[in-house]
């Protein structure tokens, strides 16, 4: 029960983290969930993503596949591009021969190797955020390293925004 208890607190916390509180302050890119200051934007309720240059969307919304079974893809508001990598392979995902799995087109914004990658948007991921092929080069092609990142539940975000006003 404690650990029940402790994750609904760490959850509010969450929604009004200083962050979560900032991102609110700011406009919503029409058609996303997000606010104007983000570079890329995922919804993880519809399972899509966008690519953001000073609020507008310049691609999107694409399909993508989140985290599932117990390694969700975690929620933010300020996550940054920290590591961008074209054809790196991960030492934590296995292909069913046991060879490390390829992450083409990385770009890692969370820590615990959380990133946008090229891999199936029908399948769900250990946290990453799958994207077909030509989106996750086209990823990799727009976002450098330091740019915001936001990651966010819809219906959430919008009961948030409501609740400010």
């Amino acid at each position: 029960m404690f650990l029940l208890v402790s994750a609904v607190l760490a959850g509010e916390a969450w929604a009004d983290s200083p962050a979560a509180q900032a991102a609110r302050a700011q406009p919503l890119v029409p058609d996303t969930p997000c606010s104007i200051t983000a570079k890329s934007c995922v919804d993880l309720d519809s399972q899509r993503a966008w690519l953001i240059q000073d609020g507008t969307v310049i691609r999107g919304p694409v399909a993508i596949a989140s985290g599932g079974n117990g390694e969700e893809t975690p929620v933010g508001h300020s996550l940054r591009v920290y590591r961008k990598e074209k054809d790196h392979v991960s030492q934590e995902s296995r292909l069913p021969n046991g060879d490390p799995a390829p992450m083409p087109w990385s770009v890692f914004f969370e820590d615990g190797g959380i990133a946008f990658h090229s891999g199936s948007p029908a399948r769900s991921s250990a946290g990453c955020i799958h994207l077909e092929p030509v989106d996750a080069e086209a990823w990799f092609d727009y976002l450098q390293i330091g740019d915001q990142i936001q990651v966010v539940k819809a219906s959430e975000e919008q009961a948030a925004r409501a609740q400010q006003q």
